[in-house]
């Protein structure tokens, strides 16, 4: 019998699986559900889960409910990617690597928003991941959740079949971000304002300080930097 729910979010049904697969490993005794879209999400009957796996885009079309639950909430980036003030997993790496950072949250994230796997603790691999970590000290700093029901082998099966990322940064704050994405999505100015319920002069901030960030000349830059980092999706463009 499952002793608790966690939920991933996110519209690649196969990265998803993959993803539920280690957790199920990692947390045997947990229920780990898939969910393609929020509103499949938010559907469902059960609503106390412990954590939300979500990917990127998800995330900013609906950060007012997962800001809410801040702690919980878990981003899946492209890359090894800081987004300010939101907890990251980098799903782009080997499975090593991804077993290791989902172990490490609690002790570098986990509580604390803006935090990634690796940074900022002396037990942690600052600058990049180190050829060995001691798992046991990982395990030690699993979520409180993960700790009492988690299960880790000695020698964890799985193969490394993903390729390694690129090191890469978010310079956006998580509010310009959204900014962005609906820039994006053609959202005008007074659009975004109330979508966000912030002010249309407060969206103009953002939209310059996001220009003067990414060095853009134009929308046509903000659009990219959005589909290169897995903000957008072309299709929703």
């Amino acid at each position: 019998m499952h002793s608790f729910s966690v939920a991933i979010v996110d519209s690649n049904v196969l990265a998803g699986m993959g993803l539920q697969q280690i957790l199920e490993d990692l947390i045997p005794v947990a229920d780990i559900r898939i969910f393609t879209s929020f509103e499949e999400l938010v559907s469902c009957e059960e609503k106390n889960f412990v954590h939300f796996f979500v990917a990127s885009r998800i995330y900013f079309e609906h950060a007012q409910f997962f800001r809410e639950n801040a702690t919980k909430s878990f981003v899946l980036v492209n890359g090894d990617m800081q987004i300010n003030g939101v907890m990251t997993l980098n799903v782009c790496q080997t499975e090593k690597m991804l077993i290791k950072d989902i172990l490490a949250l609690h002790g570098t994230g986990h509580g604390r928003p803006g935090a990634h796997p690796g940074q900022g603790h002396p037990g942690g691999h600052p600058g990049g991941h180190p050829d060995n970590i001691d798992m046991k000290q990982a395990h030690k700093s699993m979520p409180p959740s993960f700790m009492q029901h988690a299960n880790m082998p000695s020698g964890h099966p799985h193969h490394e079949t993903r390729p390694a990322s690129t090191p890469q940064e978010l310079l956006l704050s998580a509010r310009e971000i959204e900014v962005a994405v609906l820039l994006s999505k053609g959202f005008i100015n007074k659009e975004i304002a109330n979508k966000l319920n912030i002010s249309i002069t407060t969206v103009i901030t953002h939209r310059t300080h996001i220009m003067e960030k990414l060095h853009a000349r134009s929308l046509a830059d903000i659009i990219i930097y959005c589909v290169m980092n897995g903000l957008v999706d072309v299709g929703d463009l």
